[in-house]
């Protein structure tokens, strides 16, 4: 899965597997995977002018999401 790195003060970088539907989100302190997630949430991701606070408001505690390190 290919990675893009992202202006984020909380975010490191981000990718997506449309087949699966995975979001990989790589933050400052641990990576998590995110399950079920629609690709117009990581577009939407992606074009937020605060990634963080996107990611609190529409992804934590939505989605399934597992630590991977």
């Amino acid at each position: 899965m290919e990675m893009i790195k992202v202006q984020s003060s909380n975010l490191d970088s981000v990718g997506y597997d449309e087949e699966t539907k995975t979001l990989v989100i790589k933050f400052h302190n641990g990576t998590y995977k995110y399950f079920g997630v629609p690709k117009q949430i990581f577009l939407n991701l992606l074009n937020a002018p605060s990634k963080g606070e996107y990611h609190a408001d529409f992804i934590k505690d939505v989605y399934r999401y597992q630590r991977i390190n």
